[in-house]
């Protein structure tokens, strides 16, 4: 499907710098804001261009990726993942995302003749193969942070941005999760690997990385030398249609989760019973948090992503626990490991201050895991000093 895109796209390219790229008078340029959609990269929307004439009806938008493209997944991972801008017929752009049931909201820019001439050259220039990639940025260079930052570069006129009535100051973190659903493992591994900086408010305009809010922006927004409104007409050409979505609860974060807590609570409360220790709950601990710690790390410092920096998911993930397995699974580990093990107790009542004062938000389906991760930690501590008399 992405070769098909792409195919497309480097043909419609070759149609329009081979022709006359003269607009008529008739000429008009929107801004179609799609809504979300149900796989987890459709959850925010989408944002593109519309440039509609007598001859051309065309979809200019700045999300386009290719799977096949050399070492996608590790430069996705590294922060180093290149996106295009492509283009498509508009028939085929509006009948892709009534097929996925997305709804459509298409705003007219008020532009005269030079600004639309402008802005169509300006996105002809960059659909070319040696102009059409961009180094994706989630927050601040995406499909819908281009839409603004287009219109301005192309026009040279500066929007002038109003809060929309139902404005209210949000994180970075609640604007993601307002599209989302808590217990989803999306929504639970954006919490996991996304830190601390994404708990920041977003100032208003910082607000338009997702597409919603570049269409309830440009409602009332202004070109700030004229104050002529930016947006002469603004239609719903497609509503989502209301649909039955099934969720099984037997598979959310939040089930699996509580049940794997339960088991470990369990296993240590027969331990106590029987004064013994499980090594292998124990084992699994150790070597599970030490591995989501190490991943952190890496997303942290070897990595050009900006929103998985200062990440205290670390404070109960702790990297150093994945080379405490030789202790761990030693019938008497050494004195000092009891010092580690309050050492990580401690960590974890720092986690939760954080959480409490707003240093960083963490997903809720967690706390069951961590009340069962403090309770295993206090009975190792326990049974450690007992064996060490």
């Amino acid at each position: 499907m992405q070769k098909l895109v792409l195919l497309l796209a480097l043909t419609v390219s070759f149609f329009l710098f081979g022709q006359n790229n003269q607009l008529s008078d008739k000429a008009e340029i929107s801004v179609l804001t799609i809504g979300p959609g149900a796989l987890l990269n459709d959850s925010f929307g989408h944002s593109g261009f519309r440039v509609k004439d007598t001859k051309l009806d065309l979809v200019f938008n700045y999300g386009m990726f290719d799977f096949d493209a050399p070492n996608f997944y590790s430069n996705f991972a590294k922060g180093k993942l290149n996106y295009y801008m492509g283009i498509n017929y508009y028939d085929d752009f509006l009948n892709n995302y009534i097929r996925q049931n997305r709804t459509v909201k298409e705003q007219v820019l008020n532009l005269n003749a030079i600004e639309k001439q402008q802005l169509f050259d300006f996105l002809l220039t960059n659909a070319k193969p040696e102009n059409k990639y961009y180094l994706y940025d989630f927050f601040y260079d995406n499909c819908a942070t281009k839409i603004r930052d287009v219109i301005e570069k192309a026009t040279g006129k500066v929007i002038d941005l109003k809060k929309p009535k139902d404005y209210s100051e949000k994180s970075f973190r609640q604007l993601i999760q307002e599209n989302l659903n808590w217990n989803s493992w999306g929504s639970f591994g954006i919490d996991l690997a996304l830190g601390s900086v994404i708990d920041k408010k977003a100032t208003a305009e910082e607000q338009l990385f997702l597409p919603k809010y570049i269409h309830s922006f440009f409602a009332n927004a202004s070109f700030k030398e004229s104050g002529k409104p930016l947006v002469k007409n603004d239609t719903l050409i497609f509503a989502k249609q209301p649909k039955t979505e099934s969720s099984n609860f037997l598979l959310s974060p939040l089930f699996i989760i509580a049940i794997i807590s339960i088991l470990i609570i369990a296993i240590t409360y027969f331990d106590y019973k029987n004064s013994k220790r499980s090594k292998w709950i124990d084992v699994l601990l150790f070597l599970l948090t030490g591995i989501i710690g190490i991943v952190l790390l890496l997303l942290w410092f070897a990595t050009d992503h900006t929103a998985t920096a200062h990440n205290y998911n670390l404070l109960w993930a702790f990297a150093l626990n994945i080379f405490m397995i030789g202790q761990v699974i030693k019938k008497r580990p050494k004195i000092w490991f009891k010092k580690y093990l309050k050492f990580l107790l401690i960590m974890l009542c720092l986690l939760t201050l954080h959480w409490f004062v707003g240093v960083q938000v963490y997903a809720v389906v967690l706390i069951p895991f961590l009340i069962a991760l403090s309770i295993r930690y206090l009975y190792l501590i326990t049974i450690i000093s007992h064996d060490n008399k």
